[in-house]
């Protein structure tokens, strides 16, 4: 794809709907007693993964193609049948992990694959608890990756120190502690998204949430929970970013997910400066939302780390983008969780900005950008990583001369960016 900058940008966007909600909409109501209805549920690459692998285990799901409504036939917490073949999770490292956690439980052999970028991610931090558990679990490469053989049932409960604030590793014990045989416990270093409580307990699961710590014990069964899918903040950020960049922008952001736990772009975006404004507050299925209304700033460097990164660690490689136009040193530290996404994103973020001539350098945590420094166009490949498609191509729209963004990938979690993208460079509306 080729992009340009716009002499000014003017959009009224409404983003995809939450990716890590669709994809436990899906999960969730598989396993509760009876039907479900969800509304807007993203129709990405990653989702659909999802329902695949559900479908093979016996669930009915009714979700045609190019559909964003979905009925789910839940089959119980103990319903699922054993596939007669490979669980393909793609790209989806949500899919495998909670997946993974879910079959546990179940006593059926399951063999869950994936793409070759799955395949490089890290698998033993889940394959390590859920084994103390008692579930038999092997991979390759000594039990680190992908593909995944499991057997489940017969858990014991567990309480788990987590040594990284993962709402994935967190969720697959969750999950795996619905079949133990008491109570089941989560402590994280900091808190990750929490969107798996929110959902279980609105369904009946007997859980308890403190801080960092959350409780499970196994329920008699879930109930089934219909909702809409509010917008993902994820994707909301490629944006919010342009509006506070651009020279001349305003964009509206309409229905955008403001869970607290995954805020962290907005009150990184704060600390630079950025002229936000959330307005329409309100609540679906659970969850929070609000639109967002972002224009042209005036940005400051900042350091980001510690709690705040579990918040905003899919939207870090933004940051960069974000303190290329910030008077004054940007740090990202106590992220090394970046280095095991879909690609090694810290070196990505070093390697696809400095195609465009900012300054940016990888730290074994992190990075740290200096700016101010104007952008100029080039070529980035983006490796099949949407978040790097995403970050491409909005510096694209920011730097002088012409960007060409390579293998972007973004249909995964944003199927129409491409189309709201040039909406936003022509003043248009963009609704999916």
């Amino acid at each position: 794809m080729i992009v340009n900058r716009p002499a000014k940008v003017r959009a009224t966007i409404q983003v995809p709907p939450d990716k890590s909600v669709s994809h436990r909409s899906l999960l969730f109501n598989a396993i509760a007693d009876g039907r479900a209805t969800i509304e807007r549920l993203l129709d990405a690459e990653d989702v659909r993964s999802t329902a695949a692998c559900l479908a093979a285990l016996g669930v009915e799901i009714e979700w045609p193609e190019g559909s964003s409504v979905a009925h789910v036939n839940g089959r119980g917490l103990h319903g699922l049948f054993e596939s007669e073949d490979v669980l393909d999770c793609a790209n989806s490292g949500t899919t495998m992990r909670l997946l993974a956690g879910l079959l546990s439980g179940h006593p059926i052999l399951s063999v869950l694959t994936g793409d070759h970028m799955l395949r490089k991610r890290p698998m033993a931090r889940i394959i390590g608890p859920l084994r103390r558990m008692g579930a038999h679990i092997h991979a390759r490469t000594g039990d680190t990756l992908a593909p995944l053989v499991i057997k489940g049932g017969g858990l014991a409960a567990l309480d788990f120190a987590s040594p990284v604030a993962s709402a994935q590793v967190k969720s697959a014990v969750l999950l795996a502690g619905l079949y133990a045989d008491g109570e089941t416990s989560v402590t994280e270093p900091a808190l990750s998204r929490d969107h798996t409580e929110r959902m279980l307990t609105a369904m009946g699961a007997p859980l308890v949430a403190d801080g960092s710590r959350v409780r499970v014990s196994p329920p008699q069964r879930l109930e089934p929970l219909s909702l809409r899918v509010p917008g993902d903040i994820s994707s909301a950020a490629p944006w919010l970013v342009l509006g506070a960049c651009h020279p001349d922008a305003e964009i509206l952001l309409q229905g955008v997910n403001t869970n607290p736990t995954r805020t962290g772009v907005l009150d990184i975006m704060r600390a630079m400066g950025a002229d936000l404004e959330i307005l329409e507050e309100r609540t679906s299925g659970g969850e929070p939302l609000a639109d967002i209304l972002v224009r042209s700033s005036k940005l400051r460097g900042t350091t980001v780390g510690g709690g705040l990164v579990p918040r905003a660690i899919d939207e870090l490689p933004l940051v960069a983008l974000l303190a290329c136009f910030a008077d004054g040193e940007t740090v990202v530290k106590d992220a090394s969780e970046l280095r095991v996404k879909e690609s090694d994103r810290v070196e990505m973020v070093v390697q696809a900005l400095g195609r465009l001539g900012a300054k940016v350098t990888a730290r074994e945590d992190g990075f740290v950008v200096h700016g101010p420094i104007p952008l100029h166009g080039g070529k980035v490949d983006a490796a099949g990583d949407h978040r790097i498609g995403m970050l491409a191509a909005i510096a694209g729209m920011l730097a002088d001369g012409q960007t060409r963004v390579e293998n972007d990938a973004v249909g995964v979690s944003y199927p129409s960016f491409w189309d709201d993208l040039a909406a936003a460079a022509h003043g248009g509306t963009a609704r999916l």
